[in-house]
């Protein structure tokens, strides 16, 4: 589990990194509503899915059913992420475009998930086998680390707030950026 959540940790990085300087800093998705609504939409679920993962993975397993659920979110995640790849070229044609770097960004975040995925699903299977049930287990690894991890899922989740809150046109939801008009 420790490679899972190492892999989940340089996820988490990447992410911050793209989210940040491409999605808010040069993009400034939130301030172009509607037209970025598709992209924003997506995004906000897949911060949900990591959301999850982050807070839950260092402390608890997903047995029997439950890893059928979770199975089910990482899934999703996947289809989430085509579906952006996709989305993202009609709604950035405005602006240009995709950055060049941001392609790299996501081609590395597609990388270390599948990575992260190869190393989880025999745990995933081990879950699978055993009772349903959410049992504490707390992952092998540091607390700082397991700490740190938990901080990124809160984060991750709050990014996840701050587009939906943006995409259901709430005051200053652009917020630090000017709406603009397209």
């Amino acid at each position: 589990m420790d490679v899972v959540l190492g892999l989940l940790a340089l996820q988490a990085l990447l992410g911050a990194f793209d989210t940040l300087y491409f999605h808010e800093w040069r993009a400034r998705l939130v301030a172009r509503i509607p037209t970025t609504s598709d992209e924003l939409r997506l995004h906000a679920v897949r911060d949900f899915v990591y959301a999850a993962l982050f807070t839950t993975l260092p402390f608890l397993a997903w047995h029997g059913a439950f890893a059928a659920l979770l199975i089910v979110l990482l899934l999703v995640e996947i289809v989430v992420t085509l579906a952006d790849f996709l989305v993202e070229e009609r709604v950035r044609k405005p602006m240009g475009g995709v950055f060049k770097g941001e392609r790299i960004t996501h081609a590395l975040m597609g990388i270390v998930y599948g990575a992260m995925l190869g190393y989880f699903v025999p745990i995933l299977r081990d879950w699978w086998s055993t009772p349903t049930g959410i049992v504490v287990d707390v992952a092998p690894i540091p607390g700082v680390f397991a700490v740190g991890l938990l901080v990124a899922g809160m984060g991750i989740f709050i990014s996840g707030l701050r587009d939906t809150y943006a995409l259901i046109d709430m005051r200053h939801g652009s917020w630090p950026w000017q709406r603009v008009v397209q």
